[in-house]
């Protein structure tokens, strides 16, 4: 027997919905793709050139988060014309991004703002909110004593201040977002906001990067200024379950006493997976590859770590994750130009 043909609306109905799953496809691919993160700046890395061009290693720190839908650029590095060329060598495409998070006001994580804002210019930067910062900030007008028996023309704003003052940022017409305290930029992605009580940067304002994915927390780091510990016990706040943690520790010329603290700090915390980089030094990868054995993750420019099983990213780990000669030849040669000789002494240790 003959099925009867199927009516024109019917027919047109499913042309439509066809129609409609083709055009969405990719953000739903986008959704349920692992999480990854790209190393897009830092000192140290493999030598292989990927398919677009050559990586430059240079001091400094930026990453590309993509999970949940979601891409988000974590600092722009030391110098704008080697993010540049990072970017590009990666095949990143910096006009399509959800956001950007700047870690702190250190200018080996933001020198590459300009070549990001010319190339999206309206996109939301999150930032650390400081008085009189560089990223812009606010302060409402009772921040400063205020005297009646004066003449006009000696008093602030003739006397008559706005409620709140604005002060303005290195990137007039920048979409700046100033945080001053741990907030959720989008469902399950939040800003940490900690502060440095830490000798050399004491009082310095960052933030941190988290992103709940289906294996736990990915927290992202910039340079750990008020100290990892401090900023890994505000993730947990959030989500106890820590799957990995990314990015630089600051601990590039700590003596052992203050490496082997800094691990005692971290040891009751669930973290399944650590990717040191940039700033956390050559004698701290090492005693973090002896503490975490394959639970330590490679994480030089140019890695991409895909979190796509609880086993953790597809990358080397434990001691094939080890530096080679070159690779610690260069790292060392570059962090003697970093911004980064604090004291990390023991007793100084977060």
């Amino acid at each position: 027997m003959r099925r009867p043909l199927r009516s024109a609306p019917f027919l047109l109905s499913v042309a439509v919905l066809l129609g409609l799953l083709s055009a969405f496809a990719p953000a739903l691919a986008a959704d349920t793709a692992p999480p990854k993160i790209t190393v897009l700046y830092d000192a140290f890395g493999d030598d292989a050139a990927p398919a677009h061009g050559t990586l430059e290693k240079d001091w400094g720190f930026a990453a590309l988060i993509e999970a949940g839908g979601r891409r988000i650029l974590f600092d722009t590095g030391n110098d704008a014309g080697v993010f540049a060329r990072n970017v590009a060598a990666k095949g990143i495409d910096l006009a399509d991004l959800d956001m950007v998070v700047m870690s702190h006001r250190h200018a080996d994580h933001m020198a590459g703002l300009a070549v990001l804002l010319a190339a999206n210019p309206g996109i939301a930067i999150h930032a650390p909110q400081e008085g009189f910062g560089i990223y812009g900030s606010s302060l409402p007008s009772t921040f400063y004593r205020k005297d009646a028996s004066l003449p006009t023309r000696q008093r602030y704003f003739d006397g008559e201040p706005a409620e709140t003052l604005h002060f303005g940022s290195a990137w007039p017409g920048a979409n700046l977002h100033p945080i001053a305290e741990t907030t959720e930029l989008a469902p399950g992605v939040w800003a940490i906001a900690t502060v440095s009580d830490v000798p050399g940067t004491r009082e310095l304002r960052e933030l941190s990067l988290a992103v709940r994915t289906p294996e736990g927390l990915l927290l992202v780091v910039g340079c750990s200024h008020p100290g990892l510990p401090v900023i890994v016990a505000e993730a947990a706040k959030l989500d106890p379950d820590i799957h990995l943690v990314i990015g630089g520790f600051h601990y590039v010329n700590a003596d052992d006493a203050a490496i082997a603290d800094v691990i005692a700090a971290l040891a009751p915390y669930d973290i399944d997976f650590i990717a040191p980089g940039h700033c956390t030094g050559e004698p701290t990868f090492a005693a973090l590859q002896r503490a975490y054995g394959d639970r330590y993750l490679y994480a030089g420019l140019g890695a991409e770590l895909v979190l796509d099983r609880p086993a953790g990213a597809q990358r080397p780990r434990g001691a094939d994750a080890a530096l080679g000669h070159a690779e610690s030849v260069a790292y060392r040669a570059l962090a003697l130009r970093g911004d980064h000789a604090h004291d990390h002494a023991a007793s100084h240790a977060p």
